[in-house]
């Protein structure tokens, strides 16, 4: 549905204007914006993008949760981050490669968000370079972001894992299901269990 035709049109602006990507807009860049705007409504579990598609999306995160994943041809998945509220997700950098999109978008809860085609996206951009270049130092913090992560699951061990994570995202600890968390941390739930259990 169109956001200019959502009934929660107001308070969908208001939760629009928290997201840390779109921050700092004026009131010409909003007007342009806003009628490109779709409100997706997902329920827990529903893929908003898949792996391998070559149609790709740039979605701001209004309610609930996403997570980043990618999955071998066995079917074994990895976490890259997750996303909640006042966030975003995006394949603005396959889109810029001319490359499929390297993994999968999941709601890990009921998600509702703002979304729209990367190209209307990207060139929505191009009209407004200092939002440009504002996204992308975004993007490439995001990209840095999951490269520590993947790297921090080769370095440390299982109670270090749990303490970064804790550390860097004391705003998501509470609200990932211990099975997400547990398989974001490469442990099983009954380890990250034992380890919640010793923590002070």
């Amino acid at each position: 549905m169109n956001l200019a035709s959502h009934p929660q049109r107001n308070s969908i602006r208001l939760q629009l204007r928290q997201n840390q990507a779109l921050r700092g807009m004026s009131a010409a860049q909003w007007s342009e914006l806003e009628p490109l705007l779709a409100i997706g409504e997902h329920r827990k579990g529903d893929l908003l993008v898949r792996q391998g598609d070559e149609q790709m999306q740039q979605f701001f995160v209004l309610e609930g949760m996403v997570k980043r994943v990618v999955s071998n041809p066995h079917g074994r998945e990895m976490i890259l981050r997750f996303a909640a509220e006042g966030e975003m997700d995006t394949s603005y950098a396959a889109w810029r490669l001319r490359t499929p999109l390297p993994y999968s978008i999941v709601a890990v809860t009921q998600v509702r968000s703002a979304e729209l085609p990367l190209a209307l996206w990207a060139q929505f951009l191009e009209r407004h370079l200092e939002m440009k270049l504002r996204f992308e130092y975004e993007v490439m913090r995001l990209m840095s972001e999951v490269m520590a992560h993947t790297i921090t699951l080769h370095l440390l061990d299982a109670p270090g894992r749990l303490a970064r994570f804790q550390r860097k995202h004391p705003e998501l600890a509470g609200r990932i299901p211990k099975k997400e968390l547990a398989a974001y941390l490469n442990l099983t739930p009954e380890t990250l269990s034992r380890l919640k259990q010793k923590l002070p």
